[in-house]
């Protein structure tokens, strides 16, 4: 039996934890997970951190990473869930049109999506967030608002199919709530070992 398939739309400059957590995470709950960005090619995460004396955080290299797929191969009938990590990545993907296709084809058939940190920018260009219930990066209060959306300031906000969170430090709330739904929604099926 094939694995649902679980989708994280990102690019360069995504925050290292939000991308590789779920990814991981997934992994463990036996998904099938791949990675897009505007192009397949070695994509260049970065660590967000705070230093003493600067009123933001401070952005270092983080991992690499290859994406599966470019954003115009993805077939979003495909995938069972949606997870968009935050970073920088998110001001410049939700530009791309294939990218804003692929979100709103999740919320049109009402499949799980997990965003977190500055993702909800990718949500509010797709046109997804009105009369949603949504956390994110604190400072994208005005953002969230503004595309329509009530602003939670809260670990892992829940409203149907969409799970949304501050930063990578809510990564376990976070999880725990898009993989319950996930599984309510595209449960893994076991592998049973043939009788002998």
């Amino acid at each position: 039996m094939a694995k649902p398939q679980v989708l994280i739309l990102t690019g360069d400059a995504a925050e290292s934890l939000e991308v590789m957590y779920p990814y991981q995470r997934l992994l463990e709950e036996g998904y099938d997970v791949k990675i897009a960005a505007p192009a397949k090619k070695k994509l260049h995460f970065v660590v967000h951190d705070f230093a003493p004396g600067y009123d933001t955080y401070t952005e270092k290299p983080g991992y690499t990473w290859d994406a599966d797929l470019a954003f115009a191969d993805v077939r979003p009938d495909e995938f069972a869930a949606l997870v968009i990590p935050g970073g920088r990545a998110p001001e410049y993907i939700r530009n791309n049109p294939d990218c804003r296709r692929i979100v709103q084809h999740f919320f049109q058939h009402e499949k799980p999506v997990a965003q977190i940190c500055h993702a909800a920018l990718v949500l509010a260009a797709a046109g997804v967030l009105k009369g949603k219930r949504a956390s994110a990066y604190p400072e994208l209060e005005p953002d969230v608002r503004a595309a329509g959306a009530e602003f939670v300031n809260s670990e892992a906000v829940v409203d149907g199919q969409l799970v949304s969170a501050r930063a990578w430090p809510d990564h376990p709330a976070w999880m725990r709530e898009f993989i319950k739904l996930l599984q309510q929604k595209a449960p893994v099926q076991e592998q049973r070992a043939s009788a002998r």
